[in-house]
């Protein structure tokens, strides 16, 4: 459990220093969209952009990822249930709940920096 709580103090700090860095732009405003031009016409055939595309990709990414959670956590729901008092079965299944949970707090905290970066770019 120390471990877990360790690492979300250092994922939460890592999201608290990203947050407060200030973003440098690289290149100027007419290379950027030089290199936004010819990402979005790399073999595209159809109206969507780059960041659009990534956007799609990130939203159904989360959809799965927050359906594969709410599976899990009544799957170890379930477990905890049917655990007939046994304290190892207990434990094995509070440990799923958690880890569902943490893995859907993690995957959406992913999705807010990608829309982050794509807002900034």
């Amino acid at each position: 459990m120390n471990k877990i709580k360790l690492a979300v103090l250092a994922f939460a700090v890592l999201i608290g220093v990203a947050a407060f860095t200030p973003s440098y732009s690289v290149v100027g405003a007419a290379a950027k969209d030089q290199i936004l031009d010819g990402a979005n016409k790399s073999g595209a055939q159809d109206n969507t952009t780059l960041e659009t595309r990534i956007s799609t990709i990130t939203s159904i990414l989360l959809f799965v990822i927050g359906a594969i959670s709410v599976i899990m956590i009544i799957v170890g729901g379930i477990r905890y249930v049917t655990s007939a008092g046994d304290s190892s079965k207990i434990k094995a299944a509070k440990d799923t709940i958690m880890y569902s949970v943490v893995g859907l707090v993690v995957a959406l905290l992913a999705y807010a920096i990608v829309n982050f970066v794509l807002r900034q770019f």
